[in-house]
């Protein structure tokens, strides 16, 4: 069943806030102290609203959607997470769409830039790697992983600006969601690894966990951000004006989840503040585990440049 503390409340650090939660999340690394919370998760009962499915539907407080079989999840003013488990639901599979589509909804409620983007530290600065499932990101990122470059951010990275419009990224989930094709790739065995969805042997991803090297918990300048695809030759060119903006906009985690024209248009204006202060590629790759090294290592190169400014 799904490891409840209510009397002490578990606390943890996740991208650049402080979460006191009900749950206990064998995924994250735990903080000391229960004071000083950003935002928290309880477990409680929820009345079904709307139709009860995957999209969120408005609520007086926040939003609210239902996966069936799983639980209910309220998300609320960007403070708080409610979690109502369905009844013989896998604490696993609860777990993982309170990490993703709540935790998603919440930084949207929040005002924070969620890219659907896995990202590396390079030169020290953290570079984002976006797309849409499947286009090779978490890939890309357990080569830079296994090649020494710290992995900040897996599947969602999450975009804050400092006190000068710069964009932050801070820490996020320590660990890899990989394709049971890249895993065995990367030289990993697969029965060391968990279905990323338990309960489903067709669910073909698996969750590789990480060590977290960023124990201060201080967030990287963003150095750069990247739109991968599949090409006939490896490639990168720098998108400008509408085409970056837009990239940005459709590869934003959740983005369906915006709500109203209030949230979207400062969505959009984050947007155009990150493009503003930071440079947006389009990578292409060939594809194919026996490309990945050396591609990987022109990326190195380019990240590398950018990070020093010289690209």
């Amino acid at each position: 069943m799904l490891a409840v503390n209510a009397a002490a409340p578990f606390s943890y650090r996740l991208f650049g806030f402080r979460l006191a939660s009900d749950v206990e999340f064998p995924e994250l690394a735990r903080v000391e102290g229960t004071d000083g919370h950003d935002a928290e998760i309880r477990v409680g009962r929820l009345q079904p609203a709307g139709d009860g499915g995957p999209l969120p539907v408005v609520t007086a407080e926040g939003a609210q959607f239902s996966i069936p079989d799983v639980a209910r999840y309220a998300v609320l003013d960007g403070r708080r997470i409610v979690v109502d488990p369905a009844d013989g639901a896998d604490p696993k599979n609860v777990r993982l769409y309170l990490l993703g589509s709540a935790m998603g909804l919440l930084l949207h409620q929040r005002g924070v830039l969620p890219l659907h983007a896995n990202a590396v530290e390079v030169g020290g600065r953290a570079f984002a790697f976006m797309g849409p499932s499947g286009a090779g990101k978490s890939t890309l990122a357990a080569w830079f992983h296994d090649h020494g470059h710290r992995v900040v951010a897996d599947d969602v990275c999450a975009i804050q600006f400092d006190g000068e419009s710069q964009p932050q990224v801070s820490q996020g989930l320590p660990r890899l969601r990989l394709w049971k094709s890249a895993l065995e790739a990367s030289g990993r065995p697969l029965d060391g690894f968990q279905r990323s969805y338990a309960g489903d042997d067709e669910w073909d991803k698996f969750d590789v966990p990480l060590a977290n090297s960023n124990e201060t918990g201080e967030p990287l300048p963003l150095g750069g951000v990247y739109l991968l695809s599949k090409g006939e030759s490896f490639g990168v060119e720098r998108l400008a004006g509408v085409a970056a903006a837009e990239a940005v906009f459709a590869n934003t985690y959740r983005g369906q989840y915006l709500d109203g024209p209030d949230q979207a248009r400062a969505h959009w204006q984050s947007c155009l503040k990150l493009i503003s202060a930071t440079p947006i590629f389009a990578l292409t790759r060939t594809w194919g585990f026996e490309t990945l090294g050396p591609e990987a290592e022109l990326v190195v190169d380019h990240a590398g440049r950018v990070a020093a400014g010289d690209c």
